[in-house]
């Protein structure tokens, strides 16, 4: 069995050295494509003080003289965190939304003569929260263990919500991880959300990719209008490193608010079963707050593949 798999790698591997530069030539879709590894510029944004965490590593991939940072840019910084629902890290550890002081929670003020709401947030695996543009708060946990947060800010309807989420990697800018066995597997995604004024993450948010990987083979690629699709494309892991190639959108500059980005292709829904939350209590401690508050987990066309998701959303 170890030497077949051998043979299926080391055949995998000279096949994509060999057609490299004719798939390539052959793309014409809209992604910037890179081949291999980043350069690691940061190895660990965080390291969890209780437990064990993965590491959460920054890293830089260059295409035609431009520097694409992955998994993604974030502004990670103390100040901004959302406070925690449920994070072992930090010993905050809730069995239940009744153990929670939200009155402790900061109110972030966007309209002095609006309405205080109340939000919660789980994401696999990091977040950051924009309220008509205005940062309300990033997760405080970029990869693993899991966690939960809760934010209030005061704003008047109607107003926008727009969510920067990305699925972290271990290996930098390769889109994988150790995980199932394999040192190189793809991770998945995943968002869901609630807020206190009934507003909901479901299909009717708006949702678009801008860093995909790995990618074994550029013609899964296919792109209809703004989808970015890649349904087709190997999702299996892999126990030695290989070459792929990553995929890299531009990032609009004022994505969090300009409307035009509301148009982009619906977010797709996805289960409790599909996302596999079932053993994590960052998630299953508040269930009455997500899918029983009638939210769904959303993610682009690809959960597994799609690594970075700006997500759009207009509360009337």
């Amino acid at each position: 069995m170890k030497i077949k798999m051998r043979v299926s790698v080391l055949s995998l591997l000279t096949m994509l050295s060999f057609s490299s530069s004719a798939a390539l030539s052959e793309y014409t879709g809209s992604a910037h494509i890179i081949k291999g590894e980043a350069k690691v510029k940061v190895s660990t944004l965080f390291t969890c003080k209780n437990g064990r965490s993965r590491p959460s590593p920054i890293g830089v991939k260059k295409s035609d003289g431009q520097d694409f940072i992955v998994p993604a840019k974030v502004q990670y910084e103390e100040k901004h965190f959302a406070r925690n629902l449920y994070d072992e890290c930090s010993k905050v550890v809730p069995k239940s939304l009744s153990e929670v002081n939200l009155s402790s929670i900061p109110i972030i003020e966007i309209d002095n003569d609006g309405e205080v709401i109340t939000g919660y947030i789980f994401a696999d695996n990091y977040f950051e929260l924009f309220i008509n543009g205005k940062l309300i708060g990033v997760d405080p946990v970029p990869f693993t263990p899991f966690n939960s947060n809760v934010v209030k800010f005061k704003v008047k309807k109607p107003y926008d919500i727009a969510i920067k989420v990305v699925d972290w990697e271990e290996n930098s800018g390769l889109g994988s991880e150790n995980n199932r066995s394999k040192r190189f597997h793809p991770g998945d995604g995943g968002l869901i959300a609630s807020f206190s004024d009934g507003t909901k993450t479901n299909s009717n948010w708006s949702a678009q990719t801008f860093y995909t990987s790995p990618i074994y083979d550029l013609k899964c690629i296919e792109e209809i209008g703004e989808q970015r699709l890649t349904k087709t494309c190997d999702t299996n892991g892999l126990d030695e490193y290989i070459d792929t190639y990553s995929l890299h959108w531009d990032v609009p500059v004022n994505w969090e608010s300009n409307e035009s980005y509301l148009s982009w292709p619906n977010a797709v829904e996805f289960t409790e079963d599909e996302i596999g939350v079932n053993n994590k209590k960052a998630y299953m401690n508040f269930r009455e707050q997500f899918t029983g508050f009638g939210a769904s987990f959303i993610w682009s066309s690809n959960i597994v593949l799609d690594n970075l998701v700006l997500f759009r959303y207009e509360v009337k």
